[in-house]
């Protein structure tokens, strides 16, 4: 089954430090395979929901073995009965964006 899952990960650093590791976390996520979108505040993957959850703690692992003191992490988890999509959320929203 499909599910969304959706990361945030806010590792405790020094203020230039942040993007590196958000770039290594997506770059985790890329190469994982799954489907996934990056949003401004968080990124959205889809997928088996044991799978992703897999990536969030590599994740975690990710961020304090480069250098973080602490990582707090969001995680909304989005799953119903058939599988959900990234694409069917956000399709309706599609029609009006700018180019």
């Amino acid at each position: 089954m499909l599910c969304n899952v959706s990361l945030q990960v806010i590792p405790l650093v020094s203020e230039g430090g942040i993007s590196p590791l958000v770039d290594k976390v997506i770059e985790l996520i890329r190469e994982s395979g799954v489907k996934y979108l990056v949003g401004p505040m968080e990124t959205t993957m889809e997928g088996d929901l044991h799978q992703l959850l897999e990536i969030v703690e590599k994740a975690q692992k990710l961020c304090l073995e480069h250098g973080a003191k602490r990582v707090v992490s969001v995680v909304k988890i989005d799953c119903k009965p058939g599988g959900v999509t990234i694409e069917e959320k956000i399709e309706k929203y599609r029609e009006g964006e700018a180019g």
